[in-house]
């Protein structure tokens, strides 16, 4: 049989399987923003080898148990991830997949901008921007919102004479998601002993998620950026802006490009 006939009598196959994988990683990316992506992944693992089990030893109760438990299995995992599944319906019908170019660099300037007018007016600031990892767990130890960003609100949340100046800040993309929210903090012993708690907060977030955090101090006004464990300090405009470009522009494309 010629290779032209292999393919014509099976590519349906080929194509389904293609279809499967597409299938199987957006859900694995999906899996990967929720917080209770393991617990997901350890009742479902169960409940395949609960399900082979049942067919290969013809065990008729645990089967008929199981077919119907689905249902609920199915219904209860809705609930349960209901908060995620709204968001990533939500950024696939009124979004686009990637963000351009131009409108991160809108993001990366208001931010830049942002960071050292907060950095001027002596008002120490910490700044969480969400990426992959759903930050939905701090944002419910601080005052959620939903308002779009913008310089004269988060100056007002830094205030030093408001309730919520000592918490941090999460950003999702140009929306403000919470205020006053409590940051882990980091416990590593090998850090300098003149970070404080807000420098100690902010690594310690992007050690537990792939957050970036930016930290501005409120006794030298220096500003720092803090990624997966790694703290920059005393950042001047232009080295933060390279920064900031750096892990939101080129890092993402690396990411997409395959």
């Amino acid at each position: 049989m010629s290779l032209y006939h292999l393919f014509y009598d099976h590519w349906t196959s080929g194509l389904e399987i293609f279809i499967l994988g597409a299938l199987l990683y957006y859900i694995y990316l999906f899996l990967k923003k929720t917080q209770g992506a393991r617990l997901l992944i350890r009742v479902v693992l169960i409940f395949i080898v609960l399900t082979f089990l049942a067919q290969f030893l013809h065990l008729v109760v645990l089967n008929w148990l199981l077919r119907n438990v689905s249902i609920f299995l199915a219904m209860a995992l809705v609930i349960i991830f209901q908060p995620e599944l709204r968001r990533a319906l939500n950024e696939f019908g009124l979004q686009s997949l990637f963000t351009s170019a131009s409108e991160r660099h809108e993001l990366i300037e208001e931010l830049t901008n942002l960071i050292f007018e907060l950095s001027r007016k002596g008002f120490g600031a910490l700044i969480a921007l969400e990426r992959d990892v759903n930050l939905k767990t701090w944002v419910d130890t601080g005052v959620p919102l939903d308002a779009l960003l913008s310089t004269e609100l988060v100056m007002t949340l830094f205030h030093p004479k408001t309730l919520l100046h000592d918490g941090g800040v999460i950003i999702r993309g140009d929306r403000i998601l919470g205020a006053g929210c409590i940051f882990p903090l980091s416990q590593r012993d090998d850090l300098d002993r003149t970070l404080g708690l807000r420098h100690r907060a902010g690594l310690g977030l992007s050690e537990e998620t792939d957050a970036i955090t930016l930290i501005v101090s409120e006794e030298t006004g220096h500003v720092s950026i803090c990624d997966r464990g790694v703290i920059k300090r005393h950042l001047h405009e232009k080295e933060f802006r390279d920064c900031l470009n750096n892990l939101m522009i080129r890092e993402e494309s690396k990411t997409t490009s395959p």
